[in-house]
């Protein structure tokens, strides 16, 4: 009878495609492995209620590292598989000599043209904390701009759209992620850094949990490394091109081996 790990990720694309690859290399040493996703806090707290064994994955040190934090004793970090960072940003188009900071925002002339809207996802995300706070410490609210929380749809159709439109307007992003992988958007700078920095995408499971692993089990997910650009190509074949997460993990999977 095969051993049974539960994998856990949130309820996010970029997550299940990683969380996909991870998959895999525990299939590979002789798991069985049941995977479920939650939202942002509500994974954080079904990991520390030990309902999930393995998280894909904390972002380390500012996004998730409250959620993690009361259950950081008895958690032992694995591999870094990318390094996240959000962005408020606008496509190409939108000339960078008008529209280069945050604070251009603000600008009459770029508040006149700029759709006020900033499209969000789900509240729990660092990049929605962030932006909530970016609205109002930049006094972006008295001159109409607001955050709204949504589903990943929402946010990721809306740019789409707006694209085509050509419309000016922000969206509250992060790195990696699939609109990365097809379009150019550039980063506004951010001197407040409210932002968050970059975080280490960071694997983790439960310290009992890995006292049960395989040393060379421990060790590949240790060294496993993805990086941005692979996640958000990863993300890119499941949300545009029609792959299940593990279909996504399994080409990529190829490539590495061929």
């Amino acid at each position: 009878m095969k051993p049974v790990i539960r994998l856990g990720n949130i309820d996010l694309s970029f997550h299940a495609a990683s969380a996909a690859v991870v998959q895999r290399i525990l299939e590979r040493h002789g798991y069985e492995v049941i995977i479920s996703t939650s939202p942002h806090e509500t994974m954080f707290l079904r990991y520390g209620a030990r309902e999930v064994d393995m998280l894909v994955s904390a972002w380390l040190p500012a996004s998730h590292g409250g959620y993690l934090a009361p259950h950081a004793a008895n958690t032992r970090k694995l591999g870094v598989l990318y390094q996240p960072y959000c962005i408020w940003g606008v496509p190409e188009y939108v000339p960078v000599d008008q529209v280069a900071s945050v604070m251009d925002l603000a600008r009459p002339e770029v508040a006149s043209r700029m759709s006020h809207l900033i499209q969000g996802i789900n509240p729990g995300a660092g990049i929605s904390r962030f932006s909530r706070a970016m609205v109002e410490q930049y006094g972006l609210a008295e001159l109409g701009y607001h955050f709204e929380n949504g589903s990943e749809a929402d946010c990721f159709t809306r740019f789409e759209k707006s694209v085509e439109r050509r419309e000016w307007f922000v969206v509250p992003l992060w790195h990696p992620q699939f609109l990365h992988h097809r379009y150019a958007i550039r980063e506004l700078a951010e001197p407040k850094g409210l932002l968050g920095g970059q975080d280490d995408a960071t694997l983790i499971v439960r310290e009992e949990v890995a006292q049960r692993m395989a040393p060379e089990l421990l060790d590949e997910l240790t060294r496993l490394s993805l990086g941005n650009a692979v996640v958000s190509e990863l993300d890119y074949l499941i949300c545009r091109e029609g792959l299940a997460p593990l279909a996504a993990a399994d080409t990529w999977l190829f490539r590495q081996s061929a």
